[in-house]
């Protein structure tokens, strides 16, 4: 392994900038202004939904099949390079057809935007894939902590800071098109940066196992087919519901509805996926496991779509125009970010010292409170406020719940088995869009005096999956060595 010098950290890292202004200003801002603009106020939840689900599952299939092929590459530019390359020059050409669909109308602009959705995942997620292993190709085992620590500042602060600064502000002025550039640029500088990285081609292709891939296929179809299956039975209910006048009614029904929905996709999703992926009999000897993934899953389905929902929130709630929302949404995001990296430099420290499971119970019961916050403020300074605790339990949590899950696995398949908590990176926010999209919709037509019902109602939904998260960490039997556990 060659001699690495400073300029390596951000050579090896700097991609991940790219990769995270990109998804921040995509996911959060653009998406839902243009679902929005193209379905209108009535659909726009349930079409969000529906594009984040088949975006997500694009995605967790594509990152691990590019990441196989990368490992097996042996071009001459190197086995992740070419493939960071490619990627990122098709990902301009979907990400330029995003910002062409906004002159589109109706459901024409809606099924064009997703269709360049998917292909725009598809080509990210084959940059992705591959820059996953610069660090462990490339950085002796001594330094991947620096490396990494490296990693997660261009991963989070940074991007979330230029979001808030540089492109919520154009599209919140109505200039989508400026602010889809500016993520444009970035992503391109921050590839060709990468491009500096020296990598040695590998001489010869080792035999591609296609195995785990197919494990990987069957369990995404299982969890996908089970999220299908909970949002048409909240749609059902919905149209039972047409007779009921009374909106306290509505909103008791429609939330216990959603929320067992969303706990079923959860843990019905956790436990057929762990099967196909390790088997019965691995995952009946290790309950544990099974339980630490529904505890992340159901943690990760509440950031992700507090921050997924967050402009049709505030438009809701604070009677935001449409572009408008983009400006505070973006800058709520960056106090989140900010609040996760600082939380997340002590967490490793109070994890060892008061005990990883308590920690990330802690985590779930600030995030709740955090939520509640939220739900109650009637302007934006206590939102901000709810949203740094919810910040606050993230960077908790991201560390603590990893700690208590590494200690869950073995050791000779530690990579077999921790690989599975991709799952719930994408599975979050598709269980929690696909299904709470069509719940926000219902109260929109339903209560249309009450602008925002809906959508406090799906917060509330998602404050009390943090508490349940907490929940599943009763069947977590910690490692007998961890203290205060």
């Amino acid at each position: 392994m060659r001699k690495l010098r400073w300029f390596d950290y951000i050579t090896i890292n700097i991609y991940w900038l790219g990769l995270s202004t990109l998804s921040q200003t995509i996911t959060p801002l653009v998406f839902p202004l243009l679902v929005q603009r193209f379905v209108g106020e009535a659909g726009k939840g349930t079409f969000f939904g529906t594009l984040r689900l088949w975006t997500l599952m694009v995605a967790l299939l594509v990152q691990a099949l590019m990441g196989m092929l990368s490992d097996r590459s042996t071009l001459r530019w190197g086995r992740r390079r070419p493939f960071i390359f490619l990627g990122t020059l098709v990902d301009l050409v979907f990400i330029a057809a995003i910002g062409f669909s906004a002159s589109l109308e109706g459901m024409t602009g809606y099924w064009f935007l997703f269709a360049m959705a998917i292909l725009l995942q598809a080509s990210s997620n084959t940059a992705h894939g591959a820059v996953q292993g610069l660090i462990p190709d490339l950085v002796p085992e001594d330094r991947r902590g620096r490396f990494s620590g490296v990693k997660s500042v261009f991963e989070i602060p940074i991007p979330v800071i230029l979001v808030a600064v540089a492109v919520g502000p154009l599209i919140a002025a109505g200039n989508m098109w400026g602010g889809i550039l500016v993520a444009m640029g970035i992503l391109a500088l921050t590839m060709l940066i990468t491009m500096l990285v020296r990598e040695e081609p590998l001489r010869e292709s080792p035999p591609l196992d296609w195995a785990p891939f197919l494990r990987l296929l069957l369990m995404t179809a299982l969890f996908t087919a089970i999220i299908l299956g909970m949002g048409e039975v909240v749609k059902g209910v919905g149209r039972l519901m047409e007779g009921v006048s009374s909106t306290t009614v509505l909103v008791v029904i429609m939330g216990a509805v959603g929320l067992v929905a969303m706990a079923i996709a959860v843990t019905l999703g956790v436990w057929a996926s762990v099967r196909t992926s390790i088997g019965q009999a691995a995952a009946r000897s290790n309950p544990s496991f099974t339980w630490w993934v529904v505890n992340r899953l159901a943690f990760f389905v509440g950031t992700t779509n507090l921050s997924g929902f967050a402009v049709y929130f505030l438009q809701g709630r604070l009677g935001y125009a449409e572009e408008q929302a983009a400006g505070p949404a973006s800058q709520l995001m960056m106090v989140v970010g900010l609040l996760i990296l600082v939380s997340a430099l002590p967490s490793g420290w109070l994890s060892d010292r008061i005990g990883h499971k308590r920690l990330v119970a802690i985590s779930g019961i600030v995030a709740a409170l955090g939520t509640l916050i939220l739900l109650l403020s009637p302007s934006l300074t206590p939102i901000y406020i709810g949203g740094c605790l919810v910040g606050v339990a993230t960077g908790l949590f991201f560390t603590a719940n990893w700690a208590l899950g590494t200690g869950l696995v073995p050791k000779e398949e530690a990579g077999r088995y921790l690989g599975i908590s991709n799952l719930a990176g994408a599975g979050a926010g598709a269980v929690g869009a696909y299904i709470g999209g069509p719940i926000a919709d219902y109260f929109t037509v339903r209560v249309p005096d009450q602008p925002g019902l809906g959508y406090l109602l799906l917060f509330a939904i998602y404050g009390v999956l943090f508490l349940l998260s907490v929940v599943a960490l009763l069947k977590v039997r910690p490692t007998l060595g961890e203290e205060g556990a």
